[in-house]
């Protein structure tokens, strides 16, 4: 299976311009790796007055973890949604990210999770560098009720 732009975009709620990721390059259950070109683009949906700035990038990076959690649940024959709770200790090597002239790569490492919410470390990178780092909390909606024994299903 080719986890390209196409697979991503199926998976993610992101449409159109707004998913960002052109391929998964590598993943295990402990974490992913994609690239992307989409930095350049003067159409990017994430630019403002003519520029990509590089807090952008934690767009990227929750992407990747979206697309994580799209290759677990595959795997694993479950699917939930989930939201961006929050950031902490971002740090910002560069100012923008749309002058960086090599494809970018937005990595997502998993440090741990339960039934509500799963926290990773990322970071976005080009070929040599760190642009962006950061830890990210994904919270997931209340699972799905459970049958109770002896109820019909409707």
């Amino acid at each position: 299976m080719k986890l390209d732009h196409d697979w991503i975009a199926s998976r993610l709620p992101h449409q159109f311009g707004m998913c960002l990721l052109d391929e998964v390059i590598e993943w295990t259950p402990a974490g992913i790796r994609c690239r992307s070109e989409s930095h350049r683009a003067p159409a990017n949906p994430l630019r403002a007055h003519g520029r990509l700035g590089a807090a952008c990038g934690i767009e990227y990076a929750a992407q990747a973890m979206a697309a994580h959690q799209a290759l677990l649940a595959d795997s694993q024959f479950t699917s939930r949604s989930g939201l961006l709770a929050s950031v902490r200790g971002v740090t910002l090597a560069v100012a923008r990210l749309d002058d960086i002239e090599t494809s970018i790569f937005a990595s997502a490492t998993y440090v741990h999770s339960h039934e509500a919410m799963v926290l990773y470390e990322f970071t976005v990178s080009d070929a040599t560098r760190v642009l962006l780092a950061g830890r990210a909390t994904i919270a997931f909606g209340p699972a799905p009720a459970r049958q109770r024994s002896g109820e019909a299903e409707s």
